[in-house]
C-alpha cells in the first residue's frame, strides 16, 4: 500500500510535519513518500492520502485548497486524513475552536480525520505584513509542535491501514 503525505507550507514547519508523518508511516510497515501539494503530485498510483496545510487567518494555504479541488474525486474514494498546522503559544492562540475551518475540504475528501497541530513562528524568516500580523496578536517566537501527538497520530494512520494479522494461528 502507497501512501501520499502531501502538504503545503508557507515557511517549512509544516512541511517538516509532513515528512514526519511519512518518516513513521514507512517505519510502521506502510510505504509513504511526501510532496509538496504546489508541485503537481501524482495520486492515481496511490491507496490512502494524508493532505496537511499551514493555517494563515483561519484557512488553508492556496496550494493546498486547490489541490483538494483538484483531486477531490480521488481522494473522496480512498482513506483520506487531514491535519492542518497553525496555532502557536501557550495557551495556543488562535484557540482550536476558532484556528481553521476545513468543514467543505472534510466534505469533498471524506476524510477520516482532521487533526489540528500547533505551529512554529520564527519572526525573522517573516515578511512585513505577517510580522505586522503577528505582532497585532502578541505571538511569541517558538516551535509549539508536539513531535509526539504528530507521532502518535501517524501510528494510527499506520494502525488503520495495516492489515490486521492473526497472531498464534498456524
Amino acid at each position: 500500500m502507497s501512501v501520499l503525505v502531501i502538504s503545503a507550507s508557507k515557511h517549512g514547519a509544516t512541511r517538516e510535519i509532513a515528512e514526519a508523518i511519512s518518516r513513521i508511516l514507512n517505519a510502521n510497515g506502510v510505504n509513504a513518500s511526501s510532496e509538496d501539494a504546489g508541485g503537481q503530485p501524482e495520486v492515481a498510483d496511490h491507496a490512502a492520502f494524508v493532505v496537511g496545510s499551514a493555517v494563515y487567518t483561519g484557512r488553508w494555504l492556496k496550494d493546498a485548497r486547490d489541490f483538494v479541488a483538484d483531486h477531490a474525486a480521488v481522494l473522496s474514494t480512498h482513506p483520506t486524513w487531514l491535519f492542518s498546522s497553525g496555532p502557536l503559544g501557550n495557551p495556543s492562540k488562535p484557540d482550536d475552536a476558532h484556528a481553521v475551518d476545513v468543514t467543505d475540504v472534510i466534505k469533498r475528501t471524506a476524510a477520516r480525520e482532521h487533526r489540528l497541530f500547533s505551529g512554529k513562528l520564527d519572526k525573522a524568516g517573516l515578511g512585513f505584513g505577517e510580522r505586522a500580523l503577528v505582532s497585532s496578536v502578541r505571538a511569541v517566537d517558538g516551535d509549539y509542535r508536539d513531535w509526539n501527538e504528530i507521532e502518535s497520530w501517524a501510528r494510527g494512520i499506520a494502525a488503520a491501514l495495516t492489515p490486521v494479522t492473526m497472531r498464534g494461528t498456524r
